[in-house]
């Protein structure tokens, strides 16, 4: 167990400080609760690259995948309010999705990225919310449901809201604004007001460099026809960082890869599931929905990224026996990365969460470097730059 007391502060900011020296840090922010409570904010570093806008601890920013780790806790509290096992099957509340041999997959299936679905035929375009909804009803799985498992990049996002649409009514940006980010006062969007913009950080794309790992999957998502290629880039648009900067695009729910917020916000709602399920005296989750994001569905060799990857129901984890954990030495630690670097995660059995978000991206397949470093730190195994 990890004490409040332990001397994590220091060695989390001297990395953190030294990103920008030495990483090609342009800004962030990380932020660290442990028992309900952040033990530790800093932020540093600009919202753009011309360096006139100072980062402050409310700058908001992009956080892209790690929107599924919200947008996956909305699901199950969901289910957990009507009382619906993950063992159900998704057709019973989307009957059109029974289409194309689909009629047999269950939930927990599909929230651990085992349905197949993870890239369509159909060329629809990521703004049409209805168009995808229907595509994926029509798509035939890409592989027997159930049988492996696969990042659902792009498609995940549309398969959670469109279960949250036909079983509760709402849209899931609607519910998770109502039931999670009003009740806690969480500073995370799922579609950004036109009001907000003036305090969101301009995201950059990665630059140029070191050939990125692992080096056969970026090969693949370079490829025309490849698997990789098709699950980053169906359904179609929003391809381009530069795009995510437009207002009209932030205000978008897509839940996929939308997410806009703060560190401590997303830190605060990590924490509420790192703190079992009860936050500022409300309680949200019981223990049978966490150990549903704790326990691991599905694990091994990834069908699209191609290397071992772990999932629990909706979550990220460490595979088992990993030599280069992401979410810390405890296994029962989950999360969820986004794309350039941004992370965050909840680790139960310390009762800490972490998150940090930056706007100047890496290719980097899960965190970047710069995000793992602080990870070790706060373990207490930290090592240096490469």
């Amino acid at each position: 167990m990890i004490s409040p007391r332990a001397p994590f502060a220091a060695r989390v900011a001297a990395l953190f400080e030294e990103n920008f020296i030495r990483g090609n840090e342009l800004g962030a922010a990380v932020s660290i609760w442990q028992d309900g409570r952040e033990v530790l904010e800093l932020h540093g570093g600009f919202r753009d690259a011309q360096r006139q806008n100072p980062w402050t601890n409310d700058t908001l920013v992009l956080f892209w995948s790690a929107t599924k780790g919200l947008g996956s806790a909305t699901l199950l509290h969901v289910l957990q309010e009507q009382r619906i096992g993950l063992e159900r099957r998704v057709a019973e509340f989307w009957p059109e999705f029974a289409a194309s041999g689909k009629e047999d997959i269950t939930l927990a299936q599909l929230l651990s990225h085992q349905a197949g679905l993870a890239a369509l035929d159909d060329p629809v375009a990521i703004t049409d919310y209805d168009a995808v909804v229907r595509a994926l009803a029509r798509q035939k799985p890409l592989w027997p449901p159930g049988t492996a498992h696969g990042y659902h990049a792009r498609t995940f996002g549309f398969l959670l809201d469109e279960l949250v649409r036909r079983i509760d009514g709402r849209t899931l940006g609607d519910y998770w604004r109502e039931i999670f980010a009003g009740p806690l006062e969480l500073d995370l969007w799922i579609g950004l007001p036109a009001s907000e913009n003036f305090r969101t950080a301009t995201s950059y794309a990665a630059k140029a460099g070191v050939v990125p790992q692992p080096a056969a999957f970026y090969e693949a998502l370079a490829t025309p026809g490849t698997l990789a290629r098709k699950v980053f880039t169906s359904p179609q648009g929003l391809n381009s960082v530069s795009a995510m900067n437009d207002p009209a695009k932030r205000a978008l729910a897509v839940v996929s890869l939308g997410g806009i917020g703060s560190a401590s916000a997303l830190g605060k709602f990590y924490a509420l599931l790192a703190n079992g399920g009860e936050l500022d005296g409300q309680r949200f989750f019981t223990a049978a929905t966490l150990a549903q994001m704790i326990t691991t569905c599905a694990s091994g060799i990834d069908r699209v990224f191609g290397i071992a990857t772990a999932f629990s129901a909706g979550f990220m984890k460490d595979p088992s026996g990993a030599a280069d954990r992401i979410f810390g030495p405890s296994p029962l630690a989950f999360g969820h990365p986004g794309a350039g670097g941004s992370h965050a995660f909840a680790d139960p059995e310390n009762g800490l969460a972490f998150a940090y978000v930056m706007n100047q991206m890496e290719q980097a397949l899960l965190p970047n470097e710069k995000s793992l470093r602080l990870v070790r730190a706060l373990y207490g195994d930290a090592r240096p730059p490469r």
